[in-house]
Order: C-alpha cells, then sequence, then structure tokens
C-alpha cells in the first residue's frame, strides 16, 4: 500500500474518532437536560453540602444525572462543590448545569411590616440560609445588645426597613456584620444630631416612629403627628396612643392576628407597659416595624402646639388637630358619630 493511501487512510480513521468522541461529548455534555416545565428555577445547596447531596437536589430537575455525573468529573466539580443559590434555565446543558451550580446568585432580602422581632428573624430566614435560631442567638445576646445599646425589647429598633443583597448562604456573623454597617450608615451625624436635639436614643426615635408610623398611613402628615407626640412627651403628658393598645391586647393574649377596628373604652384598661394611656413616656419598644418615612418625620417634627388629634371623617385617611382639649372633644363626637353608623361591632 502506497504511503499516500496509508496516509488518506489515517486521516479517515482520526476524523471518524474525532467524530465519535465529538458526538459523545456533545452528547454527555451540550444536549438539553432539564425535566422540569419553568422558564428557570433556583435551586439551594446548603453549607457543607458534598456532591451527592447535590445529586440529591438535582433529582427533579435534571433528566440524565450521568450526564451531569460525567460533565462534573470533567471539570472536578464534584470535589469543588459551592454552597449558594443558583439558577437553571429549561433546555440547559448539563454543561451548562455545572457551570451554573459555580455561579452563586445573590438574593435581594427585604424586610418591612413586622410587627415583632420573632416574627422579623422568621422573615429573614425565609430568604437566606441561617434560620430563626440562629438569627436569635446572633441578635439577642448579650454582648450584641450592649454593644448596640439595645435590650431584647427595642432590638427591633437595629433593623432598618431596606433592600439588602446578601448571598443565601451567608453566614449569621457575616449577615449581622453587614446590617451592623448599614444601621451605622443609616444613623448618621445629621441623624444622631437631631435625636440628641430631641433628648431621644435612636431606639427610642424607632419606638416613637413605630407609633407614628400606626397612626397614619399619610407620609405628608407624620412629621405633625410626631409634633404631637413630643409635645406630649415635653409636657410629660401620656401618649394616649390607640395603636400602643392594639399591641397590648395582642400580646397579652398571644394573638397577633387579633383584628381591633375600634378601640373601646374596657381596653384602655389592659395592664401593660405597652398602654399609653396608662403610662406616660415610651413604651419599652417599638409596636411595629415603621418605614423611613416615619423614622425622619420624629427626627424632622412639624413645630406647633397641637397635643391632640383625631381621624377626620371629611378627609379620610387624615387627622384633625387640636391644641384645646374642648376643641378636640368636638372633633372626637364628630367622628363617633360617624363610627357608630358604620355598626363596627369592636
Amino acid at each position: 500500500m502506497g504511503a499516500k493511501k496509508l496516509f488518506g487512510r489515517i486521516v479517515v480513521i482520526g476524523l471518524l474518532l474525532i467524530a465519535v468522541v465529538g458526538g459523545y461529548v456533545i452528547n454527555k455534555a451540550f444536549t438539553s437536560n432539564t425535566k422540569f416545565n419553568e422558564e428557570e428555577v433556583f435551586v439551594y445547596v446548603p453549607t457543607g453540602s458534598d456532591y451527592e447531596d447535590v445529586k440529591k437536589i438535582l433529582t427533579n430537575y435534571v433528566e440524565n444525572q450521568e450526564k451531569i455525573d460525567w460533565v462534573a468529573s470533567q471539570r472536578s466539580y464534584d470535589t469543588n462543590v459551592k454552597a449558594g443559590k443558583f439558577l437553571l434555565k429549561k433546555g440547559m446543558s448539563s454543561f451548562s448545569i455545572v457551570r451554573a451550580l459555580r455561579l452563586n446568585v445573590p438574593v435581594k432580602l427585604a424586610f418591612n411590616n413586622q410587627e415583632k422581632v420573632q416574627d422579623l428573624f422568621a422573615r429573614i430566614a425565609s430568604q437566606i440560609e441561617p434560620d430563626t435560631t440562629k438569627l436569635n442567638a446572633i441578635f439577642t445576646n448579650d454582648a450584641f445588645l450592649k454593644e448596640n445599646g439595645l435590650n431584647k425589647d427595642n432590638v427591633m429598633s437595629f433593623f432598618i426597613p431596606n433592600s439588602y443583597e446578601f448571598y443565601w448562604n451567608v453566614t449569621p456573623e457575616e449577615f449581622a456584620e453587614k446590617l451592623t454597617k448599614e444601621y451605622k450608615r443609616f444613623w448618621n451625624d445629621s441623624r444622631l444630631a437631631k435625636a440628641k436635639a430631641l433628648n431621644l436614643t435612636p431606639a427610642e426615635v424607632y419606638t416613637l416612629a413605630s407609633i407614628v408610623h400606626k397612626e397614619t398611613a399619610k407620609a405628608d402628615e407624620r412629621p405633625k403627628v410626631a409634633g404631637v407626640y413630643l409635645n406630649r412627651l415635653n409636657k410629660n403628658m401620656p401618649l394616649q396612643a390607640d395603636p400602643t393598645v392594639i399591641y397590648a391586647l395582642k400580646q397579652k393574649s398571644n394573638n397577633w392576628d387579633l383584628v381591633v377596628k375600634r378601640v373601646m373604652h374596657n381596653d384602655l384598661m389592659v395592664s401593660s407597659p405597652y398602654n399609653t394611656y396608662r403610662n406616660t413616656g415610651l413604651p419599652p419598644g417599638p409596636i411595629f416595624m415603621p418605614d423611613v418615612s416615619a423614622i425622619d418625620a420624629v427626627l424632622s417634627p412639624e413645630k406647633h402646639d397641637y397635643l391632640y388629634f383625631c381621624a377626620s371623617v371629611e378627609r379620610f385617611g387624615y387627622h384633625e388637630f387640636a391644641t384645646d382639649y374642648n376643641e378636640h372633644l368636638k372633633v372626637a363626637a364628630k367622628y363617633a358619630d360617624w363610627v357608630a353608623k358604620q355598626n363596627y361591632k369592636r
């Protein structure tokens, strides 16, 4: 056989081998290997997982695990598993899946509208890996509370409602460290100076803001409402804030789903440090997680002489304000007549 023919056959055989190997690789690594119907799904790999754990997690998402095994072996993923939150898209190949399992997707963590700190921890734990037990241990230990001038009643004031970015597998310590930085960033020199001028600590500002937030949903009215409560505090008058009574009723009954549309006279007698009809000064801690507009309303209150306010029957959502108690009684009577017509049982 001539040299040219031999060379030609070698070339042909080589091309065939390349085609076979290429086809094998393409089949293993680059053909679709998903079996979910959604356009995209997130999978979560807990801290400390090994490759066998990942295989169990992928059971509901991949069509052929052997293909994943082959790619994972080729790319050394099977010995270098990453914890985190990972995005898989419909129709992904095994190669793309393994690559995706190395791309930890940040979590946009948000929390607001919480009434008590344990609900807050549950809300946070639903978005990142650390559970409520670990969060509670971090944020309610004596050292943390002392360092930040807080206690177990007002620890919620450490949490400024906002959107934060974390990796799902963030450690409790890393989470606390970043929130501490955000807390200090929020309480900048300007806000601290305003709080000091009011003779309030940041935690006290937050507590009063929680009452202001509950009293009015109208952000433009909050500075005026804050001004009323600050006037009362300065005169050592009880705040007499209905939202604190509602909070006390919920806490005393341990029924946080309790709906109170109307505070009755007997409700005002509930024995609780949160009942600002029976106690002067601020309650021990916030009754709600206020938004930033409520916090800033307390820090920059409207200056006036009002000591009373009552819901308006003419401008729903807003209030009528008074400096004189008799004047306030007239507005309150008008509101009481309106409420009576609504046939509220409570």
